[in-house]
């Protein structure tokens, strides 16, 4: 089953065609603290990653994003990359889970507020 899901998918993981493209080119970088591991080519030219589970770019924390997308030739592996104490921890994005932030009033919400209205209607006399 898990041969079917890296043949036909690209969301459940690495495809086979990315393990073979990395077996033949790629050039191991480094891996973040969730477990992605992440390849470029020998000029670094092409610059990759391999999530670990479910494919979610959101996933890449700040040091390796901008890494990836070229912002910086240096990976936080080779340098000593620290978030600053004002930088609260990296969490993905869970728009659209079961995680996702839901305020008060949201239909989604767990326990919904009692729907009252916010004036009192005028009733004639």
């Amino acid at each position: 089953m898990q041969f079917l899901k890296q043949l036909f998918t690209w969301w459940n993981g690495t495809t086979i065609g990315t393990r073979i493209y990395t077996a033949r080119n790629g050039h191991f970088v480094g891996t973040d603290e969730r477990g992605n591991r992440y390849f470029q080519t020998t000029g670094g030219k092409r610059r990759w990653v391999q999530y670990k589970g479910y494919a979610e770019a959101s996933t890449i924390p700040p040091g390796w994003h901008g890494w990836i997308h070229h912002k910086v030739d240096t990976p936080p592996t080779g340098e000593t990359y620290a978030a600053r104490e004002w930088e609260k921890p990296h969490e993905q994005n869970l728009t659209g889970t079961a995680g996702a932030y839901r305020p008060a009033g949201s239909l989604l919400r767990a326990k919904p507020r009692a729907v009252k209205p916010d004036y009192e209607a005028w009733q004639p006399k």
